[in-house]
């Protein structure tokens, strides 16, 4: 399903470096015999203005390999690179400075403070960031998303889509060139939850970063370039490496 602007060219070939490159990445918890593997040897190459779907049901890994592609979590062993920077070499403090104007998240639970208005909300990460023109930005970006005439409204002042519109506008006001979104629509109804996904996509484009959506929905997954299928820590199925070796047959001479 070529949903939103699929694009092929990652399966051509392209010259710049992939937004997510990842080999061999484990993450254990507890020590000796007692250790718990949550994530068991993930190889992933994930090239720049892709849109991927981390796709599997509770407990499958897809939230603890987010956490470790967003820098929020450190591997046990193995080696990543996000946007340029080495997060397996970085320490917390180096982590969270790679992280800053790198990754946008947004999160099932939007996470916005109550005490401050919809533009300051999306503003206030940038001035904290040295952005000038915070203000500027924040009310541009809330605009884009169309709250044009919410920005001096609180959360509780804001549907639940209103609500995740603003955490949309905050991971994008930076224009980092990743963009993480888990379980966008999980706090929405249908009709509200389709409505963000089209937002969240056409932003996107606008923008040309690279989108991974961490789900256990498949119609949800279904809207993205490449589906991702993990399953007890491990990757048990990707549509890109399918589709890559669909294409090289294609192309095989005859």
């Amino acid at each position: 399903m070529l949903a939103h602007g699929r694009t092929l060219c990652h399966l051509s070939g392209v010259t710049s470096p992939p937004a997510i490159h990842a080999q061999g990445l484990r993450l254990s918890l507890g020590d000796g015999e007692a250790a718990v593997e949550i994530l068991r040897g993930i190889d992933l190459i994930v090239p720049s203005g892709q849109t991927l779907a981390l796709l599997g049901p509770s407990g499958s890994g897809k939230s603890s390999l987010m956490a470790l592609l967003t820098g929020l979590e450190r591997a046990t062993s193995g080696a990543l690179t996000v946007a340029g920077a080495d997060f397996a070499a970085l320490d917390e403090d180096a982590l969270a400075y790679a992280r800053r104007g790198r990754i946008g998240i947004v999160l099932q639970a939007f996470h916005l403070l109550p005490t401050m208005t919809a533009q300051e909300n999306v503003a206030t990460p940038l001035e904290l960031a040295g952005e000038p023109d915070a203000w500027e930005r924040a009310e541009a970006e809330l605009r884009a998303v169309g709250l044009g005439h919410r920005l001096t409204h609180y959360p509780a002042q804001l549907s639940g889509g209103e609500q995740q519109r603003v955490a949309i506008a905050r991971a994008l006001a930076p224009r980092p060139p990743l963009v993480f979104a888990d379980e966008p629509t999980g706090n929405l109804d249908a009709a509200t939850g389709e409505s963000i996904v089209e937002l969240l996509f056409a932003r996107r484009a606008e923008t040309g970063a690279t989108l991974v959506i961490i789900t256990h929905d498949n119609a949800l997954a279904e809207h993205c370039d490449r589906v991702v299928t993990l399953s007890d820590g491990r990757i048990v199925s990707d549509t890109g490496l399918v589709a890559a070796h669909s294409t090289v047959e294609t192309n095989a001479p005859a």
